[in-house]
């Protein structure tokens, strides 16, 4: 029996250009020589998109295992670019922070970023884009709000 399957579908696409777009990175990471790791760079990038975060809160955005995030913060700190302080609501908890340190490595990183968004885009027209980009939000809210509201019926 053959199981027909759309490989243009929204998941799929999503999930190629995903992968395509994190193992690109990773080599560019590792080609610029910055001294960290290609985890360590989407450590700081999500740190920084999140502000002061806490590290299970971090972790979860991530999309990886706390034990793994914690040895990436534990490098990351010991190479004096993020800090981790207790959390005021909750002295157990630790906060992530980045350092100014942070900031040239961060510079590359995003430099690394747009290049690669560049390239995925030479071809579209730049309204094709930015709708494109519009609907991926609606899209993600969309997925967050059912989410949340599975979580209320739970």
């Amino acid at each position: 029996m053959q199981h027909l399957v759309d490989p243009d579908s929204f998941g799929f696409l999503i999930t190629d250009l995903s992968r395509m777009i994190r193992a690109e990175m990773d080599r560019r990471v590792a080609q610029a020589g910055l001294g960290i790791t290609a985890g360590e760079a989407r450590t700081l990038a999500h740190a920084a998109r999140a502000g002061a975060v806490r590290q299970n809160v971090l972790a979860e955005r991530m999309g990886i295992e706390a034990m793994t995030l914690s040895a990436y913060v534990e490098r990351l700190e010991e190479r004096g670019m993020v800090t981790r302080k207790t959390d005021p609501a909750d002295r157990r908890a630790k906060r992530i922070e980045l350092t100014p340190a942070a900031n040239a490595v961060l510079a590359t990183i995003r430099s690394i970023a747009a290049d690669i968004r560049a390239e995925a885009s030479r071809s579209l027209p730049r309204d094709d884009w930015e709708n494109m980009l519009a609907a991926l939000k609606i899209a993600r809210g969309n997925l967050s709000d059912a989410r949340l509201a599975g979580k209320d019926a739970a």
